[in-house]
C-alpha cells in the first residue's frame, strides 16, 4: 500500500441528446462521448480500481475499462448527478429564453435560489461528501478511478479548496475531463490538487 492515495477524476464525454439539463436522465453517450473519454484515458493502466456513478453515460464506460484493465468495479449511488427539478430533461437553451432571470440567478448562487423540485445544492454537497469521504477510506493507499458528473467532480473539487458553496459554477468541467487529486495517508495532511482538466497519454 502507498503512503499516498490517489484518486483521477474522470468526466463522462458527451451523451446523447444534446446540451441539457440532465440529472437523473440516463442517457447514453454519444459516439463521440465514447471516443472523448478513450482519448482521455488513453492507454493508463495505473488504476488499482473503477468507481462510478450508476448513470449509464458514466458506467458503461466504467464498466468497459474496468474489464480491459481487470480490475475491480463499484457503482456507488453517491455519485450521482444533482437532480434539477423542473428543469429536467430540458435544453438549457429552452429553459435560458423561457426563464433567463431563473437561470441567472441560479448560476450566479445555486443555494440561494434552487430550482424547484430539484435537489438543494446543500443536501447534494452532504451527499457527495459522504460518498467521497467512504471513498478515500476504502481506498487508502490505493490509486483509483472515479468516473462521475461534472456537479459531482465540483463539489469534490470545492471541498479540497475550501470554496464557498455558491460558487461552484466558478469551476469549468469540460465533457470527460480529467483531475487528479492525492491525499497523503496520515489524516493530518492536506490534500493536494495534481492537476485539474488533463489527459493521459
Amino acid at each position: 500500500m502507498s503512503e499516498f492515495t490517489v484518486v483521477d477524476l474522470l468526466r463522462h464525454g458527451e451523451p446523447e441528446g444534446g446540451q441539457k439539463f440532465r440529472g437523473a436522465i440516463d442517457d447514453p453517450l454519444s459516439a463521440l462521448g465514447w471516443r472523448q473519454m478513450r482519448a482521455t484515458v488513453g492507454a493508463c493502466r495505473d488504476w488499482e480500481a473503477v468507481i462510478s456513478s450508476p448513470l449509464r453515460r458514466c458506467a458503461a464506460f466504467a464498466r468497459e475499462l474496468s474489464e480491459q484493465l481487470n480490475r475491480p468495479l463499484a457503482i456507488d449511488s453517491g455519485f450521482s448527478e444533482l437532480s434539477f427539478g423542473i428543469w429536467e430533461g430540458r435544453a438549457v437553451a429552452e429553459v435560458s429564453a423561457a426563464e433567463p432571470a431563473a437561470l441567472g440567478r441560479f448560476w450566479r448562487d445555486p443555494v440561494a435560489h434552487p430550482i424547484p423540485q430539484g435537489e438543494p445544492v446543500a443536501d447534494f454537497d452532504r451527499r457527495v461528501g459522504r460518498a467521497w469521504d467512504e471513498l478515500l477510506r476504502g481506498y487508502r493507499g490505493r490509486h483509483v478511478l472515479l468516473v462521475a458528473h461534472g456537479g459531482v467532480i465540483r463539489m469534490i473539487l470545492r471541498r479540497l479548496l475550501e470554496m464557498p458553496l455558491h460558487r461552484i459554477w466558478r469551476i469549468e468541467v469540460p465533457y470527460a475531463a480529467l483531475s487528479r487529486i492525492r491525499q497523503h495517508c496520515d489524516p493530518q495532511a492536506e490534500p493536494h490538487l495534481v492537476f485539474h482538466n488533463g489527459r493521459l497519454t
